[in-house]
């Protein structure tokens, strides 16, 4: 009895002494990276680890090492398994074991296994990233010519530069870009402006810091808020799900030549919603703005901004400007001022018609330090000039396009009225003969004119996708209400295009045009160049 006891203490002590060692002899590791071809796993020491080891996930094996550094190994694919990052990875060794000798990698090696599952690093990355690189840009130099045999001639030269580099490298930063420079080669002799103008329209850099938390610095517009205009400084954007705050502080550009101007600070923020479906899609901003001039409040306002599509047929697109500031008691105005309302509403009748009607009110903006000396007159003449467009184009048959529109503008007080309406047709394949054939009409009557303009055009490919050509004539009649004169101007135009590769565009037209006595000449050539820093293709 006693030598039965005996031998079942020891057995158990055996087992247990087994299980512990067995226990003893598992490293935990967790996968960081996955590719298409290795798995990549994180252990805190790999000295026990054997090249053409097997590791184990959920007691299956799962894969075999190929590659290792002192704290990472690289592993294939083996059997099938489904794992995924983070997924905790077991590896067995048995200390009695004797191995041939392996090639382990030194550490000094270590460039062939990502820097991101590198000792160095603590935060692991996705298996892909989520950024992908899109770079495009456009370069062109262009001149306009503009002889008379009664006026001056006019000389221009202008070149334009365009860049938008997202996600560089598939990373973080992204850099916009849009410069232009003109040169005014012949001007009039008392002529006291610019000759050379170079202007920045858009130039800044934008760091997403994580998915949902964007940091902007440079000259930029921001798409949620256009209604601040271009800011010098630093925009920075921050989503909540669906909801979105933004920041902003700099400058506005000058006034007068669009240069950065340090005594315009502005400074302000908004808050939105974005909403994204399969069939609806929305965004909607609320914000406030704060415009200084050398440290003075300049305006102050409130601002709002809608645009969403419906279904892929119906868009809306509303901003409105809630001026909330006027500086002393002296100067006669509400405590706030309605200075933009814009609504517009743009319907898709599937393939063979669509409509736009839009309404606009707008007011003069009162920068109260800017424009000091002008204040009264501009609050007595605080009036809307509004507006409302109508517009409707409509697909008869395949090759046929037929339109037309009309807008109203007039002043608060009924006076300065406009009236415009504009009828087109457009014969997109003319039969037998090639190239496509476009007949417009446009009335305009105001308080002081009226205009009667008849254009036909012809466009057709000479050279399939070389070389296009347009051939244009166009009518118009003026009627001055206080003249007993009435001028008739004749235009007769051509234009080329020609494709020269997929990147290279060079652009041609010429224009003579005649009214009494007065004969015009115009000139415009052009050539860009499309700039592809990733291979795309070009449609």
């Amino acid at each position: 009895m006693k030598l039965n006891v005996f031998k079942i203490v020891l057995f158990l002590c055996t087992a247990f002494s087994a299980i512990a060692q067995d226990s003893q002899n598992i490293i935990d590791g967790t996968i960081t990276f996955i590719t298409s071809n290795n798995v990549y796993v994180k252990f805190s020491d790999t000295e026990k680890i054997t090249i053409g080891s097997t590791l184990y996930f959920q007691n299956n094996p799962c894969l075999k090492v190929t590659q290792k550094s002192s704290t990472s190994v690289v592993c294939t694919l083996i059997n099938d398994c489904q794992i995924k990052k983070d997924d905790t990875i077991k590896y067995t060794y048995n200390e009695t074991i004797e191995v041939e000798p392996e090639e382990v990698i030194d550490d000094n090696l270590d460039e062939s296994i990502p820097t991101e599952i590198q000792d160095t690093t603590t935060n692991y990355p996705k298996e892909t990233s989520i950024y992908s690189e899109r770079i495009r840009g456009r370069i062109s130099a262009a001149s306009y010519n503009n002889f008379s045999n009664l006026r001056e001639n006019r000389h221009r030269l202008q070149t334009r530069f365009s860049l938008t580099a997202n996600h560089i490298n598939d990373g973080k930063f992204s850099i916009e870009s849009y410069v232009t420079y003109r040169n005014n080669i012949s001007v009039p002799e008392n002529y006291r402006g610019r000759t050379s103008i170079f202007n920045v329209y858009n130039l800044n850099a934008t760091y997403d810091a994580t998915e949902s938390l964007s940091i902007n610095l440079g000259r930029r517009i921001n798409p949620k808020a256009s209604t601040f205009g271009a800011n010098d400084g630093l925009q920075i954007e921050k989503y909540f799900g669906a909801f979105y705050v933004g920041a902003v502080v700099g400058f506005r550009p000058d006034f007068f030549d669009y240069s950065r101007n340090t005594d315009l600070l502005q400074y302000g923020g908004y808050a939105g919603i974005d909403t994204k479906t399969e069939d609806f899609y929305s965004s909607t901003t609320l914000g406030a703005m704060e415009q200084t001039n050398n440290g003075a409040t300049d305006r102050r306002y409130v601002f709002f901004q809608h645009n969403s599509t419906i279904a892929s047929n119906l868009n809306l697109f509303s901003s409105a400007e809630l001026d909330i500031f006027s500086p002393s008691d002296s100067i006669s105005s509400s405590g706030s001022r309605l200075t933009n309302l814009y609504i517009s509403a743009r319907y898709r009748f599937g393939r063979v018609a669509n409509a736009m009607v839009s309404y606009d009110s707008r007011k003069q903006i009162i920068y109260y330090e800017t424009f000091q000396s002008e204040i009264e007159r501009l609050l007595d003449d605080d009036l809307a000039r509004q507006g409302i467009r109508l517009r409707l184009n409509v697909r008869p048959t395949k090759i046929v396009w037929i339109g037309a529109s009309y807008s109203n503008r007039t002043q608060s007080d009924n006076q300065n009225a406009s009236d415009n309406i504009y009828g087109y047709a457009t014969l997109t394949k003319i039969p037998k003969l090639g190239g496509r054939l476009n007949v417009s009409y446009n009335i305009n009557s105001t308080r002081y004119l009226n205009s009667k303009i008849l254009s036909v055009r012809h466009n057709r490919e000479l050279v399939e996708n070389k070389l296009n050509a347009d051939f244009y004539f166009r009518m118009a009649d003026y009627d001055f209400e206080n003249q007993d004169t009435a001028y008739k101007q004749n235009y007769f135009g051509v234009g080329l295009g020609w494709r020269i590769s997929g990147t290279w565009q060079f652009n041609f037209s010429g224009e003579y045009s005649t009214i009494n006595d007065e004969n015009n000449m115009r000139f415009y050539t052009q050539i860009n160049k499309l700039l592809l820093f990733k291979k795309e293709k070009i449609k």
